[in-house]
């Protein structure tokens, strides 16, 4: 891949991936509610998922994608029901927590689902992958090496990206300490688990 190719793609993704959304509004809830180590399967399976778009784009499946749209429909719908069942989880969740620290009742493997839901099922990431990436570089180009310097690309800028708005609500969870603070945090991350799965819902 020529670096110009690369820089456009990254810039491309910046601004894709940083602006706020079902994927952020859904990683920034699970840190508010869980913490950071909790929420590293969230996140693992986040960039993942941009794996497998950006893989299914760069071999040419995006045909395979138009021609069994309904499989990828299947696939939306159901992140979006799992994240409405997230959110009615946190809506309900205990308040007790000792030290000060928020309740922890999600498995690694649920958290990793979670986030394999909110990627895969988003359609702002399918077309960016699907429809927009194939305008910015010529897919049919792309050898096996191009696929591993655009992955490669695409991990450095997902990882700042997320890992800036875990900062972010690192730090405002800090603050979250006493029952009220934890009750009022479970339904802000609730409710925001919920815009995050209307939002994918309302996307075609």
């Amino acid at each position: 891949m020529h670096l110009t190719s690369l820089l456009i793609f990254a810039a491309a993704l910046f601004v894709a991936a940083g602006s706020p959304g079902p994927s952020i509004a859904a990683l920034v809830a699970r840190v508010i509610s869980k913490g950071f180590r909790d929420v590293f399967p969230f996140l693992l399976a986040m960039w993942i998922g941009e794996g497998i778009w950006l893989s299914l784009a760069v071999f040419g499946l995006a045909v395979v994608a138009q021609t069994f749209h309904f499989a990828f429909v299947v696939v939306k719908w159901v992140g979006v029901a799992y994240l409405a069942y997230l959110a009615w989880k946190m809506w309900t969740a205990p308040v007790e927590a000792g030290e000060g620290e928020m309740p922890r009742e999600d498995s690694p493997a649920k958290l990793f689902f979670a986030g394999m839901a909110v990627t895969l099922g988003n359609p702002k990431i399918m077309m960016f992958y699907l429809a927009l990436l194939p305008t910015i570089i010529d897919l049919a180009s792309v050898t096996v090496v191009g696929w591993v310097e655009l992955t490669l690309t695409m991990a450095v800028v997902l990882i700042a990206i997320d890992l800036a708005w875990v900062l972010a609500a690192s730090q405002a969870r800090r603050l979250l300490k006493s029952k009220r603070a934890m009750k009022i945090a479970n339904r802000v991350s609730a409710t925001t688990m919920a815009g995050a799965a209307a939002a994918i819902a309302a996307r075609s």
